[in-house]
Protein backbone atom coordinates (compact mmCIF):
# COMPACT_ATOMS: atom_id res chain seq x y z
CA UNK A 1 0.00 0.00 0.00
CA UNK A 2 1.51 3.43 -0.07
CA UNK A 3 2.28 5.71 1.82
CA UNK A 4 -0.13 8.08 3.04
CA UNK A 5 0.77 11.90 3.35
CA UNK A 6 0.19 11.04 7.25
CA UNK A 7 3.14 8.68 6.48
CA UNK A 8 5.63 10.35 4.29
CA UNK A 9 8.63 11.08 5.88
CA UNK A 10 9.36 14.51 7.40
CA UNK A 11 12.89 15.87 6.97
CA UNK A 12 14.47 16.83 10.30
CA UNK A 13 15.37 20.60 10.27
CA UNK A 14 18.92 21.43 11.80
CA UNK A 15 19.17 24.54 13.96
CA UNK A 16 22.21 25.71 12.62
CA UNK A 17 22.76 28.33 15.08
CA UNK A 18 22.76 26.20 18.16
CA UNK A 19 24.51 23.24 15.97
CA UNK A 20 27.55 26.51 15.67
CA UNK A 21 27.59 27.67 18.62
CA UNK A 22 28.43 23.81 20.22
CA UNK A 23 31.04 23.75 17.92
CA UNK A 24 32.53 26.71 18.71
CA UNK A 25 32.50 26.26 22.28
CA UNK A 26 33.80 22.55 21.74
CA UNK A 27 36.65 24.31 19.53
CA UNK A 28 37.42 26.84 22.10
CA UNK A 29 37.90 24.22 25.11
CA UNK A 30 39.51 21.53 23.18
CA UNK A 31 42.12 23.96 22.20
CA UNK A 32 42.68 25.58 25.24
CA UNK A 33 42.88 22.35 26.84
CA UNK A 34 45.14 21.74 24.53
CA UNK A 35 47.86 24.43 24.65
CA UNK A 36 47.06 24.38 28.93
CA UNK A 37 47.30 20.80 29.80
CA UNK A 38 49.50 18.56 27.51
CA UNK A 39 52.64 20.90 28.65
CA UNK A 40 51.63 19.74 32.39
CA UNK A 41 50.95 16.36 32.06
CA UNK A 42 53.75 15.28 29.95
CA UNK A 43 56.92 14.36 31.32
CA UNK A 44 59.55 16.66 32.07
CA UNK A 45 61.34 17.34 29.19
CA UNK A 46 65.24 17.15 29.36
CA UNK A 47 66.39 17.47 25.55
CA UNK A 48 65.66 19.38 22.65
CA UNK A 49 64.01 15.97 20.97
CA UNK A 50 61.68 15.95 23.94
CA UNK A 51 60.67 19.61 24.11
CA UNK A 52 59.72 19.31 19.94
CA UNK A 53 57.53 15.92 20.78
CA UNK A 54 55.67 17.85 23.31
CA UNK A 55 56.04 20.99 20.83
CA UNK A 56 54.19 18.41 18.40
CA UNK A 57 51.67 16.84 20.15
CA UNK A 58 50.02 20.72 21.24
CA UNK A 59 50.04 21.52 17.52
CA UNK A 60 48.60 18.17 15.98
CA UNK A 61 46.07 18.55 18.96
CA UNK A 62 45.27 21.96 18.27
CA UNK A 63 44.78 21.56 14.96
CA UNK A 64 42.65 18.37 14.86
CA UNK A 65 40.22 20.66 17.82
CA UNK A 66 37.56 22.09 15.04
CA UNK A 67 37.33 18.55 13.57
CA UNK A 68 36.47 16.18 16.62
CA UNK A 69 34.41 19.22 18.21
CA UNK A 70 32.65 19.28 14.76
CA UNK A 71 31.66 15.27 15.60
CA UNK A 72 30.91 15.83 18.80
CA UNK A 73 28.94 18.64 18.51
CA UNK A 74 26.47 16.80 15.67
CA UNK A 75 26.12 14.02 18.23
CA UNK A 76 25.44 16.19 21.45
CA UNK A 77 22.61 18.07 19.59
CA UNK A 78 21.44 14.81 17.93
CA UNK A 79 20.80 13.45 21.52
CA UNK A 80 19.54 16.40 22.38
CA UNK A 81 16.57 16.47 19.44
CA UNK A 82 16.46 13.75 18.03
CA UNK A 83 16.46 11.25 20.82
CA UNK A 84 13.14 9.25 21.90
CA UNK A 85 11.23 7.61 24.82
CA UNK A 86 10.82 3.79 24.53
CA UNK A 87 7.59 2.88 23.14
CA UNK A 88 7.50 5.99 20.96
CA UNK A 89 7.95 5.40 16.93
CA UNK A 90 10.97 7.40 16.49
CA UNK A 91 11.41 9.92 13.78
CA UNK A 92 11.98 9.19 10.44
CA UNK A 93 15.40 9.78 9.47
CA UNK A 94 16.41 12.80 7.52
CA UNK A 95 17.81 13.15 3.81
CA UNK A 96 21.57 11.45 2.98
CA UNK A 97 24.28 13.54 2.53
CA UNK A 98 25.99 11.17 -0.03
CA UNK A 99 25.44 12.83 -2.51
CA UNK A 100 25.62 16.67 -0.91
CA UNK A 101 28.22 18.32 -3.58
CA UNK A 102 29.21 21.22 -1.50
CA UNK A 103 29.61 19.71 1.40
CA UNK A 104 32.08 16.82 -0.05
CA UNK A 105 34.25 19.51 -1.79
CA UNK A 106 34.73 21.61 1.44
CA UNK A 107 35.04 18.66 3.49
CA UNK A 108 37.70 17.27 1.53
CA UNK A 109 39.49 20.93 0.88
CA UNK A 110 39.81 21.20 4.45
CA UNK A 111 41.06 17.29 5.13
CA UNK A 112 44.00 18.14 2.48
CA UNK A 113 44.64 21.25 4.26
CA UNK A 114 45.00 19.58 7.52
CA UNK A 115 46.51 16.55 6.08
CA UNK A 116 49.19 18.86 4.01
CA UNK A 117 50.13 20.75 7.09
CA UNK A 118 50.39 18.32 9.71
CA UNK A 119 52.89 16.50 6.83
CA UNK A 120 55.08 19.62 6.54
CA UNK A 121 54.93 20.00 9.99
CA UNK A 122 56.71 16.24 10.92
CA UNK A 123 59.05 16.45 8.15
CA UNK A 124 60.08 20.06 9.13
CA UNK A 125 60.26 18.39 13.11
CA UNK A 126 62.28 15.22 11.83
CA UNK A 127 64.41 17.18 9.94
CA UNK A 128 65.25 19.70 12.88
CA UNK A 129 65.74 16.81 15.27
CA UNK A 130 68.44 15.18 13.22
CA UNK A 131 70.39 18.69 12.57
CA UNK A 132 73.41 17.43 15.22
CA UNK A 133 72.80 14.13 15.06
CA UNK A 134 75.56 13.87 12.31
CA UNK A 135 78.51 15.52 14.63
CA UNK A 136 77.63 13.58 17.54
CA UNK A 137 80.52 14.78 20.87
CA UNK A 138 79.88 11.37 21.99
CA UNK A 139 79.11 7.58 21.15
CA UNK A 140 77.64 5.48 23.98
CA UNK A 141 77.27 1.39 23.25
CA UNK A 142 73.95 0.05 24.99
CA UNK A 143 73.22 -3.52 25.41
CA UNK A 144 70.24 -4.74 26.83
CA UNK A 145 70.09 -8.21 28.39
CA UNK A 146 67.46 -10.02 30.73
CA UNK A 147 67.46 -8.01 32.78
CA UNK A 148 70.05 -5.23 32.92
CA UNK A 149 71.13 -2.20 30.48
CA UNK A 150 75.39 -1.99 30.02
CA UNK A 151 76.67 0.84 28.95
CA UNK A 152 79.74 1.20 26.94
CA UNK A 153 82.49 4.66 26.02
CA UNK A 154 84.06 3.58 23.14
CA UNK A 155 87.70 4.93 23.73
CA UNK A 156 87.99 4.10 26.54
CA UNK A 157 87.18 1.08 29.35
CA UNK A 158 84.44 2.30 30.73
CA UNK A 159 81.46 0.00 30.74
CA UNK A 160 79.05 1.15 33.72
CA UNK A 161 75.25 -0.01 34.96
CA UNK A 162 74.24 3.28 34.90
CA UNK A 163 74.14 5.93 31.92
CA UNK A 164 76.18 9.53 32.73
CA UNK A 165 75.75 12.07 30.30
CA UNK A 166 77.16 15.88 29.52
CA UNK A 167 75.03 18.49 29.26
CA UNK A 168 74.44 20.22 26.83
CA UNK A 169 76.40 18.05 23.97
CA UNK A 170 74.80 15.54 21.51
CA UNK A 171 75.22 11.94 22.25
CA UNK A 172 74.64 8.86 19.62
CA UNK A 173 73.88 5.89 21.35
CA UNK A 174 74.22 2.74 19.38
CA UNK A 175 71.50 0.12 20.89
CA UNK A 176 72.18 -3.87 20.68
CA UNK A 177 70.60 -6.65 22.81
CA UNK A 178 72.37 -9.87 23.78
CA UNK A 179 69.53 -12.20 24.19
CA UNK A 180 65.73 -10.95 23.15
CA UNK A 181 63.99 -7.53 21.81
CA UNK A 182 64.22 -4.78 24.35
CA UNK A 183 62.98 -1.07 24.43
CA UNK A 184 65.65 1.28 25.13
CA UNK A 185 63.64 4.79 26.01
CA UNK A 186 64.93 7.43 28.48
CA UNK A 187 61.25 8.88 28.63
CA UNK A 188 62.53 12.76 29.45
CA UNK A 189 64.62 12.81 26.36
CA UNK A 190 62.22 11.47 24.13
CA UNK A 191 64.86 8.59 23.06
CA UNK A 192 62.84 5.30 22.80
CA UNK A 193 64.61 2.91 20.03
CA UNK A 194 64.30 -1.49 20.12
CA UNK A 195 67.42 -2.90 21.34
CA UNK A 196 67.59 -5.90 18.56
CA UNK A 197 69.55 -8.77 19.03
CA UNK A 198 72.05 -9.32 16.61
CA UNK A 199 71.41 -5.82 15.21
CA UNK A 200 72.72 -2.53 16.23
CA UNK A 201 70.54 0.59 15.94
CA UNK A 202 71.26 4.12 16.69
CA UNK A 203 69.43 7.20 18.21
CA UNK A 204 71.25 10.65 19.12
CA UNK A 205 69.51 13.22 21.64
CA UNK A 206 71.13 16.26 23.12
CA UNK A 207 70.67 16.24 27.28
CA UNK A 208 69.55 20.15 28.20
CA UNK A 209 69.20 20.22 31.43
CA UNK A 210 71.22 18.82 34.10
CA UNK A 211 69.70 16.17 36.57
CA UNK A 212 68.89 12.47 37.27
CA UNK A 213 66.50 10.35 35.30
CA UNK A 214 65.43 6.84 34.31
CA UNK A 215 66.45 4.19 31.37
CA UNK A 216 62.93 2.09 31.06
CA UNK A 217 62.31 -1.08 28.96
CA UNK A 218 59.76 -0.73 26.58
CA UNK A 219 59.27 -4.23 24.81
CA UNK A 220 58.15 -7.41 27.06
CA UNK A 221 61.03 -8.87 27.63
CA UNK A 222 60.36 -11.96 30.32
CA UNK A 223 59.58 -12.13 33.62
CA UNK A 224 61.32 -8.98 34.88
CA UNK A 225 60.75 -6.74 32.63
CA UNK A 226 59.05 -4.06 35.13
CA UNK A 227 62.16 -4.12 37.01
CA UNK A 228 64.86 -3.09 33.94
CA UNK A 229 65.58 -0.08 34.61
CA UNK A 230 69.09 1.95 34.74
CA UNK A 231 69.54 5.27 36.26
CA UNK A 232 70.67 8.55 34.30
CA UNK A 233 72.75 11.53 35.02
CA UNK A 234 73.45 14.28 33.40
CA UNK A 235 76.41 16.23 34.42
CA UNK A 236 77.96 19.41 33.52
CA UNK A 237 80.12 19.29 30.53
CA UNK A 238 83.27 19.41 33.30
CA UNK A 239 81.89 17.29 35.72
CA UNK A 240 81.28 14.33 32.99
CA UNK A 241 84.62 15.05 32.15
CA UNK A 242 85.57 14.14 35.46
CA UNK A 243 83.77 11.58 36.08
CA UNK A 244 84.72 9.67 33.18
CA UNK A 245 88.22 9.92 33.69
CA UNK A 246 87.74 8.66 37.02
CA UNK A 247 86.35 5.38 36.16
CA UNK A 248 89.14 4.17 34.12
Amino acid sequence: MAPTDQQAPVARRIHWPELLITWAVLTAVSVAGSLLLFPHVMPRAASSTMHLIILTVVVFSVTAAPVGSLVYATLFYGLRHWKHSSGDEPPPDGPPMRGNTPVIIVWIGISCVIGTFLLIWGLAAMAADSADAAHPALTVDVTGQQWLWTFHYPGTDVTTSQLVLPEGKTVTFDVTSLDVVHGFWIVQMGVKVDANPGQVTTVSVTPDKAGTFTVVCSELCGLNHAFMRAPVRVLPDNQFKSWLASQE
